[in-house]
């Protein structure tokens, strides 16, 4: 082995042996000594130091550079042949030399008096300065360029090193001064060299295996262990890797395998792992046996049936090209057959030392930056690792937090970590931070919005802030919280760390005064019913509160109410009655309320409240109506629905009621116009006055208000008032009828008027007009009912769908589409374009636009006109080949009983008979 070439650089030259005998017996020496001025002791336990700046002198050039050989670039030949001090310090003068760096603002070891040689590793070089890690201490010392003997360049990260420890004259600090490589007992080939295992491990952890490799026709042998061989490998008999080879300086120059990698196995290894990522045409796998990623190009995966996704678990071999490992060979496992960690099943509690911070999370280069200390069962503390995806949730933890969590060991490094962290209830009782509570009030994605309890304002909170992620967050939803700033908008404050509340817990308001009593003054409107009152809007947009007046202690005192706070919402307390009330303080802006209003006594309906009604301001709604009080219960029709609200035709049909959809205690979708409804008489205040509304609406089964009897004789009419509802502006809301005795319809055929309204209608939906002539019966009231439109039917076919309504191909005036809604479609049929339709129309006299309605569909789609218009305009390519009709179609002659034989001769198929060319002529 002496004769291998790659060891030339490793071994002294022969012609040195007899020059180092001093070097050996300076190591069996038990200690030596060396005088200098600053610095005269027996020291065996400690490197010596000649000269000022920490530099040997040049009396002792030749033990120092022996008892420390250098690595790199330093040759040793240099040292063992006494090469000058300008070859050694790289180009630098002597320590002793004019041109000495040394006595500069980083210290100088001579000037202080410490002559204690410590030793270290290089942790971080940047353009001028660099940090050594100590071996003897927990410390972190800075040292600057000039502060290193020897050619910059040769030194790197890792590298140990020899130093003084001084202070900076300037800021006082320690750092490190005197700084040299010194050379490590193991030193390892640059090169890495190629050879075959011969010799396997054996089971004991200490055996050795023998790795077999050739140099100018002779084969060395070297021995390796388990430590030596990268990654979670077992080699085998046969198998090619490649290696460094070190020598231990310890051991008399002995040589090893070290950093051994198997390249090409004898018998192809299957290795498994995950797809973590994926390019155009490549990707990266993370590996189960190691902790490492391996690229992978998609045509070793040419044999799958499905192409690879991220997260497909994977069995490859391995392969070395241009000295890269890469992938090949890959198939697909079944999901969850690659583990890469065991997870435990034992809660441990612990505390958080450094919590995640998001901010920062895209510029971390630590995986695992979170921080957690618990107890162990030998009741050591431990600090244990987690990262982002540890916790159940997104939420945000703080240092101090006390958290419980579950280990999970890696198989590949053993390395632990927490996981399954869960924020305990006693992290708000130790932090002291002050929690708020809410109730949410709208969800979008992602993100939402409380109104807060203690606060004049809505508060906005990220959806993953929610601690509990096994319940569904809904609008209406009770929550506990902190406010913090948030760290995706600067400037803004959000809600984190959200807890679930039970039902009840927020209160608004406090209660400080109970079983008052007192008489209401001022009507609180009843249209808080559909717009509640919220902290967020401003006060223009609130509704408008009631008052009552009572007296404390001889003192008159009046307080506010709204309607929302009354007892019973579908009974409010009206002008004059007495209540029985608490008042309570808002917390959020320490005003006071009257709550839980409830009625003790009703005003009585008499003669002075009614004309105390009539001439009250807006605020105090009617007492009494045509219709009776309000509150008594009444009945009617639906006469009209709109966006959110409707109108009720009373059962004296000479009049019609609002009513919000808040009112109605069903879907406001499943109201149809004419239904029977029951309704609570209310008041509501308006920009022109107050004015009756209807209450508790409910839908009666069909017959249950009793009618008058119905003639049996059909009478033929016109009608000369519509409905309010087709024109808004008439003072009436009842529509009249006017007979017409005969088709002359002159002044002496015309005959009695009649009244009616939507209940009178046969079909509800139809919208009767000025001038329409109808069909109608007369009831024992003398009131027109069961009336039928007689109109003209037209066709058309449907040209566009747009969701609630469409267009008809029925040309107008303005050359527009004829416009239609589907609520008009007879038996809520779907159209779709082409469809063919039977309607009515009709023009809105107020605006005076047309529209369709009762539209029936009687055929199905056809392709629209629209299109044929199309096709008909598309242009031909006049170069290419194109059909010429030469000849038209013609049917059988009006006198003759259908084609003649010739016409029906049998023919080939694409056989086109011969046509003379005067009829072609004559055709075109």
């Amino acid at each position: 082995m002496s004769y291998d070439p790659q060891w030339s650089h490793f071994q002294p030259p022969t012609a040195m042996n007899s020059s180092t005998s001093d070097v050996f017996n300076f190591k069996n020496q038990g200690h030596s000594e060396y005088n200098n001025s600053s610095y005269s002791s027996p020291a065996p336990f400690m490197r010596p130091v000649i000269g000022s700046g920490g530099y040997p002198s040049s009396s002792a050039t030749s033990s120092s550079s022996s008892r420390f050989p250098t690595i790199g670039t330093f040759s040793t030949t240099d040292v063992f042949n006494g090469a000058s001090s300008d070859n050694m310090f790289g180009g630098r003068s002597p320590p002793n030399s004019t041109t000495n760096n040394t006595s500069n603002n980083y210290g100088d070891s001579a000037g202080n008096n410490q002559n204690i040689r410590e030793t270290g590793i290089i942790e971080k070089l940047l353009h001028s300065y660099g940090f050594i890690q100590c071996c003897d201490r927990q410390a972190r010392l800075f040292f600057h360029f000039s502060q290193f003997n020897g050619n910059i360049e040769h030194l790197k990260i890792g590298d140990p090193v020899e130093f003084e420890m001084t202070y900076d004259r300037r800021t006082g600090k320690p750092i490190a001064s005197a700084v040299t490589k010194i050379a490590p007992e193991v030193v390892l080939s640059e090169e890495r060299v190629m050879g075959i295992v011969t010799t396997e491990l054996s089971q004991p952890p200490e055996s050795q295996g023998r790795i077999s490799y050739e140099n100018r026709g002779e084969c060395f042998f070297l021995p390796y262990n388990k430590d030596d061989v990268e990654g979670n490998v077992t080699l085998r008999s046969g198998d090619k890797v490649s290696f460094q080879i070190a020598t231990n300086q310890s051991r008399s120059g002995n040589l090893a395998a070290r950093n051994v990698r198997l390249e090409n196995p004898a018998h192809p290894v299957r290795y498994q792992g995950v797809v973590c990522s994926m390019k155009e045409s490549f990707g990266f796998i993370e590996r189960a046996d190691v902790v490492k990623e391996i690229f992978f190009h998609f045509s070793e995966a040419k044999g799958l049936k499905e192409e690879l996704a991220l997260g497909d678990d994977v069995e490859f071999t391995i392969q070395t090209r241009n000295g890269k490992e890469v992938a090949c060979n890959i198939t697909r496992l079944e999901s969850g057959s690659v583990i890469f960690e065991d997870v435990g099943t034992e809660l441990i509690s612990g505390q958080v030392l450094k919590p995640l911070e998001r901010n920062l999370a895209r510029h971390q280069n630590d995986p695992l930056p979170g921080r957690i200390r618990y107890r162990a069962p030998d009741h050591k503390e431990v600090d244990i690792q987690f990262g982002d995806k540890d916790q159940q949730g997104d939420f945000t933890l703080r240092h101090g937090d006390w958290v419980e969590f579950c280990v999970a060991t890696d198989r590949r490094d053993g390395l632990q970590r927490a996981t399954k962290i869960k924020i305990l209830p006693e992290s708000f009782n130790v932090s002291g931070e002050k929690r708020e509570q809410g109730i949410v009030v709208n969800l979008k994605d992602g993100f939402g919005f409380i109104n807060c309890a203690d606060r004049d304002a809505r508060m906005f909170f990220h959806l993953n802030e929610m601690l509990d992620i096994d319940r569904v967050l809904r609008i209406g939803d009770e929550v506990e919280f902190t406010v913090a700033q948030d760290l995706s908008q600067p400037g803004r404050q959000s809600a984190t760390r959200i807890l679930m509340l039970p039902s009840g817990t927020v209160q608004f308001e406090l209660i400080v005064q109970r079983d008052l009593n007192g008489v209401v003054t001022k009507d609180a409107p009843n249209i808080t019913s559909w717009q509640p009152r919220s902290p967020s809007k401003s006060e223009k947009n609130q509704p408008e509160a009631g008052q009552i007046s009572y007296t404390v202690e001889s003192e008159k005192k009046v307080v506010s109410y709204f309607a929302k706070d009354c007892h019973d919402i579908k009974n409010i307390p009206r002008l004059n009655d007495k209540v029985r009330f608490n008042i309570a303080q808002v917390k959020r802006n320490k005003e006071l309320l009257g709550v839980d209003v409830q009625i003790t006594q009703k005003a009585s309906p008499t003669k002075n409240n009614v004309a105390a009604n009539s001439n009250s301001n807006v605020s105090n709604g009617p007492a009494l109506s045509p219709l009776g009080p309000v509150g008594s219960q009444c009945q009617g029709w639906l006469a009209a629905i709109k966006d959110g609200f409707g109108f009720i035709e009373a059962s004296t049909h000479d009049r019609e009621v609002f009513f919000h959809f808040s009112n109605y205690d069903r879907d406001p979708t499943t109201l149809e116009v004419g239904a029977e409804v029951e309704f609570t008489l209310g008041a509501r205040n308006t920009s022109n006055g107050s004015c009756v509304s209807a209450e508790n609406v409910r839908v009666l089964a069909k017959g249950t208000i009793v009618v008058a009897e119905i003639e049996p004789d059909v009478r033929n009419g016109k009608v000369v008032r519509s409905l309010r509802a087709a024109n808004p502006e008439q003072a009436e809301y009842a529509g009249l009828v006017r007979e017409v005795l005969d088709e002359e319809d002159s002044e002496e055929s015309v005959g009695s008027e009649f009244e009616f309204g939507i209940s009178s209608l046969q079909n509800k939906r139809e919208l009767l007009q000025n001038g329409d002539a109808v069909t109608f019966q007369v009831d024992a009231d003398n009131r027109a009912t069961n009336i039928v439109a007689v109109r003209k039917k037209l066709r058309a076919v449907v040209d566009t769908m747009k969701g609630q309504f469409g267009f008809l191909n029925h040309e107008m005036e303005d050359g527009k589409k004829l416009f239609f809604r589907t609520s008009e479609v007879a038996e809520n049929v779907t159209l779709q374009p082409g469809d063919t339709v039977e309607f009515v129309l009709v023009t809105n006299q107020r605006t005076g636009k047309s529209s369709a309605c009762s539209l029936v569909r009687v055929a199905d789609a056809r392709r629209p006109e629209r299109m044929m218009s199309k096709l008909r305009s598309i242009s031909l390519d006049e170069a290419g080949p194109k059909v010429v009709t030469i000849r038209q179609p013609k049917g059988p002659d009006a006198s003759s009983k259908g084609f003649s034989s010739e016409a029906r001769t049998p023919r080939k198929p694409g056989f086109v008979p011969i046509i003379e060319e005067e009829k072609i002529e004559e055709v075109k």
